[in-house]
């Protein structure tokens, strides 16, 4: 009889096994304890945490079957639970031309004005994304954390992560490519798999590891090149249950600003995030092939449809007014950068605009953005871009052109 009773608890256990989803769970700020409070659910609800927050939000992330769902949404100390979606990154790869080699985007925000380049900002980036080639001599870039394999060096398994780390701040060497804000101290952040993909628990896993350690190593800005299904609710994440948006203005209110790119539905953001959110510098993305004004450049081969000086046909963009307050463009097509290993790689998407811009927040910090909050500081990029200076469309707004060369 012991032996029939043990191999139905074995049965049930494993349907509830089977059974279980991801969820994301957020504490109430009153929890004295991140830790204590969840080894003690653990133990009466019997699962394992994956992730632990204690700073951008408060928090872990579990696979729970619905018995264990519905106690812990329960407890008293929880504000709210939420299933651990899946984000992507917002960027393509394409092969590289023989003899693309110049970033034209680079050019024409500013980033290199005829022989000269900006120095590295004084504060630095923090890129989340798939990680970044920690090895690359291109990139003066550190390992944060690796959400993906926590207790592992952030180091890039896709290309993507270098690819938006070489946009923003590839060194001035003499080789390569240069980025808008060459030098500049970046700090890998890998929140994305070798596939370019990432969970709501592990983007809250970089965005806190942001919060907790900016002050300390001095970051200032975050680029966020992914995005996924979502809306503001005005009100950071508390009326609709999103704990990234959370996450995201505690980290703003520690100081950080994030650029996020708008994503490539050639649709309205308002149902992309964290491109949607209010707090962070949602970047567009433009057409450029020749690195000046004037709509003169020949099509590039990698996308001949998009023309010089033209909003991208992919990019999403604003429609409201509300949105526009945080909107910016900045090239994105057909965007030479550093690949793993060495070399270089041509991506195209708002993962590629992204960058440009955070490369010239951080360098704005230095200069007139130099003690604003976050709020202010996208304010003043904004109000520093160039209005006007591409082609749009009558009901879709991509904002001013993003301008690194005035700081």
């Amino acid at each position: 009889m012991r032996a029939v009773v043990l191999a139905v608890l074995v049965t049930l256990a494993c349907a509830a096994s089977a059974a279980a989803e991801p969820y994301v769970v957020v504490y109430k700020p009153t929890v004295p304890s991140v830790d204590a409070k969840t080894d003690q659910l653990q133990t009466a609800y019997a699962f394992v945490s994956r992730h632990r927050w204690s700073t951008a939000v408060r928090g872990f992330s579990a696979d729970l079957s619905s018995s264990q769902r519905d106690r812990v949404a329960r407890d008293a100390d929880v504000e709210f639970l939420t299933k651990d979606v899946t984000f992507t990154a917002l960027g393509a790869s394409l092969p590289l031309l023989t003899g693309e080699l110049v970033p034209p985007g680079i050019r024409r925000v500013g980033g290199v004005a005829g022989t000269l380049a900006h120095g590295p900002a004084g504060s630095a980036v923090a890129v989340l994304d798939t990680g970044v080639d920690l090895a690359n001599p291109d990139l003066d870039v550190v390992s944060g954390t690796n959400c993906i394999k926590p207790g592992t060096p952030a180091a890039d398994d896709n290309g993507h992560g270098t690819h938006v780390a070489g946009i923003l701040a590839a060194r001035n060497t003499g080789a390569g490519v240069v980025g808008v804000a060459p030098g500049t101290r970046l700090y890998a952040v890998k929140v994305l798999n070798n596939k370019s993909t990432g969970t709501l628990s592990q983007l809250i896993c970089g965005i806190n590891w942001v919060a907790a350690n900016a002050t300390a190593l001095g970051i200032r800005t975050a680029n966020l090149s992914y995005g996924g299904s979502g809306a503001n609710d005005n009100a950071c994440g508390a009326t609709n249950k999103d704990a990234q948006h959370k996450a995201i203005c505690q980290a703003t209110a520690a100081g950080v600003t994030f650029v996020a790119g708008a994503g490539n539905s050639g649709k309205s953001f308002a149902t992309t995030v964290p491109a949607a959110y209010p707090e962070v510098l949602t970047a567009t993305a433009m057409t450029d092939t020749d690195g000046l004004p004037g709509a003169k450049g020949l099509p590039l081969a990698c996308r001949k449809s998009e023309k010089d000086d033209t909003y991208g046909t992919y990019s999403n963009f604003a429609t409201t007014t509300a949105e526009t307050a945080h909107t910016i463009a900045a090239p994105g097509t057909c965007v030479v950068s550093d690949k793993p290993g060495g070399g270089t790689a041509i991506y195209f998407g708002t993962s590629q605009a992204a960058p440009h811009v955070a490369a010239a927040v951080a360098l704005c910090l230095d200069g007139p953005c130099a003690g604003l909050a976050p709020a202010d500081v996208i304010q003043r990029v904004r109000t520093d871009a160039t209005a006007g200076a591409f082609m749009g469309k009558t009901g879709r707004i991509f904002g001013p052109l993003t301008r690194a060369d005035v700081y």
